[in-house]
């Protein structure tokens, strides 16, 4: 079962497969075209090649490096040149000058390009120097100073809080003389008159209260006014 997964077909295997021979075979009637015969119209197609994965292992190993892009894309254009030169824009038959300068100068245009890719150098990321730790400064406890004998603070005595007097005993409250209106007491006096001239004698202040209806303390104050 694991023999049989290892040699699965991929399809972007297959697919770049195809699209290499394919593009390998108009490379070669390319140069055929131009007047490369026999060997060396095969030599052309793995010319281009080669200067493609050389450009594209020298982009794996930096992205940023403008002469991997720029020879990347010099051999990429070779080899789509190729594909639409043989789909019938050109005549093969009877290829145009420039093209067979170009197909005539390739090599030495492919040689530059793989020498360049592969003689120069890729800057590799300086690792910072490792700093080493400062030793820290040792910290001396200061030595506690001799005791000294010490009287013990006197302590004061707090002043005595002055002791509050007793409240007095509140006076008594003497309630108000009610108030007796005059007419009240033109009136108790013709009573008092009349009691008198009667029986003889001043009228008492029962009396009084009992003839005239009022409350006791108001017979009183009215008692008070006709004396």
């Amino acid at each position: 079962m694991t023999a049989r997964t290892a040699l699965r077909p991929d399809a972007v295997l297959v697919q770049a497969v195809i699209a290499g021979a394919l593009s390998f075979a108009h490379l070669h009637d390319l140069a055929a075209a131009a007047g490369q015969d026999g060997w060396k119209a095969w030599a052309y197609p793995v010319s281009v090649d080669l200067l493609l994965v050389a450009a594209w292992r020298r982009l794996r190993a930096d992205r940023r490096s403008r002469l991997a892009w720029c020879w990347f894309a010099v051999a990429l254009f070779a080899s789509l040149g190729a594909n639409v030169a043989t789909a019938g824009l050109l005549d093969i038959q009877h290829p145009p000058a420039w093209l067979r300068v170009g197909v005539s100068g390739w090599p030495a245009i492919a040689f530059l390009g793989g020498t360049l890719l592969a003689h120069t150098t890729t800057p590799t990321p300086t690792a910072p120097a490792p700093t080493t730790p400062e030793p820290e400064p040792e910290i001396q406890e200061p030595t506690p100073p001799a005791r000294e004998a010490v009287e013990p603070p006197v302590r004061a005595e707090a002043p005595a809080l002055p002791v509050a007097a007793e409240p007095a005993d509140p006076a008594p409250i003497v309630p108000a003389a009610p108030v007796v209106p005059a007419a009240l007491v033109a009136h108790a006096r013709k009573v008092a008159d009349d009691h008198q001239i009667r029986t003889g004698t001043a009228i008492d202040t029962d009396t009084l209260r009992s003839r005239l209806g009022v409350p006791p303390q108001l017979a009183d104050a009215i008692a008070a006014q006709l004396t």
